[in-house]
């Protein structure tokens, strides 16, 4: 496992301990049928336990259970040999595999309903953990679950307590830093080696296989679905198709970070193509550095991004570019590049992408700069600061 399984008992016990005797339930989720690519569990369900790929299990929590071992319970689907031939072998319920795990009891999924029902049935008390939807999207799991057993089971309360596991997840441990490092430092690498081979004539697929390339070859992969955006296409937010040339003039917008152990990073460069920015170019992107470095002072314990979106948003604004700046400065990073977000300012142990950027489809012309920031005691540390991004160290590492 990349967190080791005592950090993840501390974290189970961490929530058992904050429900003060209410239930709570974190599900994994379930694979669709037919599963076309890989399948992720819930990322929830994977802070408290490791498991990316037990799809229809669950962690039950019941602090006040009558034997202790129940506390906090492992549920997982039933085995299906006739299945896992095909989807791949699993364990047996087993002293083995309670240990590798860190749980002192787990069962099968069958036993959630009768488990569930006479805790809450004591308890009356159930804590939603998992992120409510919006109105017009899909119940939450747990909560969709104590409403069932709340029309059976008279009196039980349902609390909102799901800024309890964003909260958690928002503040990295050492271990998680340390991997988040480690994906900064992938991320570097591949950097390195798109800026070498960047130049007029080559195509936006070219450059993603570079970074595809050595994602891989350091052991990782993409956090998400990496954008090149050259010219006209760098203005557009979310472009995904990276399949057009890199012409003589343009800005290459590259929105790309490596992802180690499930653990991400995010990060954004816009380069000339030629190697060199032209005036135009370098008074817009000087424009977006500033900002970004205005964003990044404004980031430390007890302030909110969105002090540091109106840091970056008046320097904008300032130059004139205001209407050019359509998105908010950044979002929480961990587990998932939109990372879990409480309603808490930030603390010691966030981390933080700064993204302004502005984008003019008129002149086919869009910058865009993203950095990782590590919320410390005294401000931000910058993970990603070793990539070029002042125009001179741009301009002479292409020249290398």
């Amino acid at each position: 496992m990349a967190i080791a399984t005592v950090e993840h008992v501390e974290r189970r016990a961490r929530v058992l301990k904050a429900l003060d005797g209410a239930v709570g339930l974190v599900l994994s989720g379930d694979v669709a049928q037919p599963l076309h690519g890989p399948w992720s569990a819930d990322p929830y369900f994977t802070y408290l336990t490791g498991l990316r790929d037990e799809a229809g299990a669950g962690v039950l929590f019941d602090a006040r259970a009558e034997d202790p071992r129940l506390a906090c319970v492992l549920l997982l689907k039933p085995r299906n040999p006739e299945m896992e031939v095909w989807d791949g072998y699993r364990d047996p319920i087993s002293l083995a595999l309670r240990e590798r795990l860190g749980f002192t009891s787990i069962k099968r999924t069958g036993e959630l309903p009768r488990l569930l029902t006479q805790a809450l049935r004591l308890r009356k008390r159930a804590a939603c953990l998992h992120p409510f939807a919006v109105y017009d999207g899909p119940v939450s799991p747990d909560l969709a679950l104590f409403r069932r057993v709340a029309e059976r089971v008279p009196g039980v309360a349902i609390e909102d307590r799901t800024n309890l596991l964003r909260k958690m997840r928002a503040v990295k441990s050492e271990a998680e830093i340390a991997l988040m490092r480690r994906a900064a430092r992938v991320t570097h690498k591949g950097y390195a080696r798109l800026l070498a081979m960047l130049a007029p004539g080559v195509g936006e697929q070219q450059v993603q296989r570079v970074l595809d390339e050595v994602f891989a070859s350091q052991g990782g992969g993409h956090a998400y679905g990496p954008i090149v955006g050259s010219g006209l296409n760098g203005t557009v937010l979310h472009y995904k198709a990276n399949r057009g040339p890199v012409g003589e003039g343009d800005l290459v917008v590259i929105d790309a970070g490596a992802s180690v152990e499930g653990y991400a990073c995010d990060v954004t460069r816009t380069f000339p193509a030629s190697g060199r920015f032209t005036p135009d170019q370098r008074a817009v992107y000087e424009v977006v550095l500033r900002a970004q470095e205005a964003g990044i002072a404004a980031v430390r314990p007890g302030a909110r991004l969105s002090d540091a979106d109106r840091a970056a948003r008046d320097a904008i604004e300032a130059a004139g570019f205001g209407d050019f700046y359509p998105h908010g400065i950044g979002h929480q990073l961990g587990l998932e590049v939109h990372d879990a977000t409480p309603d808490d300012p930030l603390e010691p142990g966030m981390v933080v992408t700064i993204e302004p950027g502005v984008y003019l489809p008129d002149r086919a012309l869009g910058v865009r700069i993203e950095d990782d920031i590590l919320v410390t005691p005294a401000g931000g540390e910058n993970l990603t600061a070793s990539i070029p991004k002042s125009i001179e160290a741009i301009e002479l590492a292409m020249r290398r």
